[in-house]
């Protein structure tokens, strides 16, 4: 994107109009935590269930969960967060920055395996150091690298007593997946292959949070796991990984923004994993991981917990761990790439306006209904009678009658509303060819038309489907 100012209008246009808040702002803030507003909450709400409807409700043999956020501490034993859930940091010795060592390695073209350990990475950073200046005051300066853990630690329980093992918010929301894959199983009966899917928090311990909602400490991750037989994984995987770009062109995302990143290093259990990227103001960066896990995650939980997980496949009369394919994304990131995608600056009637040109089906109102003159209680009774038939259409349908006409639109035109819906004197039969007829305006080219309430009802409709 060539405006390098749009973040901070995203940001700005955010905070004007109640889609995102900074957390605890009256308190000075807490880095790397946001509240979604009135207008974002819808936004994330309705992503979230188009997510669900394409995951769920359009697919055969899936199944959905919400699992609790606490967790027994062997669940992340077993996962291996409380070992590898690390981030390698060094600190700037002239103002005390932290900067992601493998993140400022990979902007120099130089790969840190995530599996190296504390020396190994230092002899890479040590190697190009000169390279490397701190993006707060240019010094090249560092400490050594040291890896730090993202796990949050949380109190519960009676966690005075002596030998009460910490516990951890969740580090990943896929977790309850695999601990709830037994009893979807004894429960659904499934057939393989079959999949679970579920929106779940996730926390982090990031120390340097960045870019907005694309790098949070507290985070909604939406997670589907397909559980298959054992190497028949490469037709599947290919399948999901089209599945799910598909599903963000259908969010109105241009598809020239978007693109796969295969991974060079894989962990050590992985037998694939590709990222679908994003072209944000700042390049392409990640908003969902496509993963072969192979048998990992249930091989692990089956042997630190001693309950049997394998899976009896009456087709084949086998018993076997299936494999998992597993699609990740953050639902922060989602949003930042639907607002980033939709956010335009153009001119109209003379003016520049602002623009978010959000597919109506995610729009957080469908439309808006005004009275010409909120002074004139004729018109605004015969408004409020409109607002109330195009409700049953759907319930976001906005009311707004604070200062002139051209005013209110500009305002639905930033926070998205496709549609604007005018009573005038027109409406009520001063005209009485058009009697009950309303003027019907475009978001995204201006135009309006004059429409029976009946069909301005359809439109919306259409749109919105």
């Amino acid at each position: 994107m060539e405006d390098k100012n749009v973040m901070e209008k995203i940001i700005s246009l955010c905070k004007r109009r109640g889609f995102i808040f900074q957390g605890s702002e009256i308190y000075g803030g807490l880095a790397g935590i946001y509240d979604y507003g009135p207008r974002g909450v819808e936004l994330l709400n309705n992503i979230k269930r188009a997510w669900w409807s394409a995951n769920v409700y359009e697919k055969d043999n899936f199944y959905g969960l919400d699992a609790g956020m606490f967790k027994n501490p062997r669940v992340w034993e077993a996962s291996g967060h409380t070992s590898g859930f690390s981030d390698p940091l060094a600190e700037c010795k002239k103002c005390n920055a932290r900067i992601r060592v493998d993140k400022v390695l990979d902007a120099v073209g130089v790969s840190a395996d995530e599996k190296m350990g504390e020396e190994q990475i230092n002899e890479l950073f040590d190697a190009h150091r000169a390279d490397i200046a701190c993006p707060k005051c240019g010094a090249h300066d560092f400490s050594r690298v040291r890896k730090f853990n993202l796990l949050v630690k949380s109190n519960l329980g009676d966690f005075t007593s002596e030998g009460n093992e910490p516990v951890y918010l969740p580090g990943e929301a896929c977790q309850g997946i695999y601990l709830d894959y037994k009893n979807v199983v004894d429960s659904m009966q499934p057939k393989i292959p079959f999949g679970i899917a579920q929106i779940g928090k996730a926390f982090r311990n990031e120390i340097s949070p960045r870019n907005f909602l694309f790098r949070t400490r507290e985070m909604e991750q939406a997670d589907t796991q397909l559980f298959i037989r054992p190497n028949e994984n490469k037709e599947a995987y290919e399948r999901i990984k089209n599945e799910r770009l598909e599903w963000y062109v259908s969010l109105g995302i241009k598809r020239e923004n978007l693109r796969f990143k295969q991974h060079e290093n894989l962990v050590f259990y992985a037998k694939d994993a590709w990222d679908i990227e994003y072209n944000f103001p700042w390049g392409f960066d990640e908003i969902e991981g496509i993963h072969d896990r192979t048998d990992y995650d249930l091989t692990q939980h089956m042997k630190f917990s001693g309950v049997d997980l394998n899976y009896f496949d009456s087709e084949t009369n086998e018993k076997y761990i299936p494999w998992i394919l597993e699609t990740s994304a953050g639902m922060g990131r989602i949003l930042m790439a639907v607002m980033t995608d939709a956010y335009h600056e153009d001119e109209m009637a003379g003016e520049t306006r602002v623009v978010l040109k959000l597919s109506p089906k995610i729009a957080p109102v469908k439309a808006m209904v005004a009275p010409l003159l909120k002074n004139k209680p004729e018109l605004v009774a015969k408004a409020r009678e409109v607002r109330k038939e195009l409700q049953k259409v759907h319930p976001a349908i906005a009311w707004d009658d604070n200062g002139n006409i051209g005013k209110r639109y500009r305002r639905q035109d930033e926070i998205g509303t496709p549609f604007c819906i005018t009573i005038d004197f027109d409406t009520l039969g001063e005209k009485p060819e058009l009697k009950d007829t309303v003027t019907l305006r475009h978001r995204d080219s201006g135009e309006q038309e004059r429409l029976t309430i009946a069909e301005v009802a359809e439109r919306i409709k259409e749109a919105i489907q």
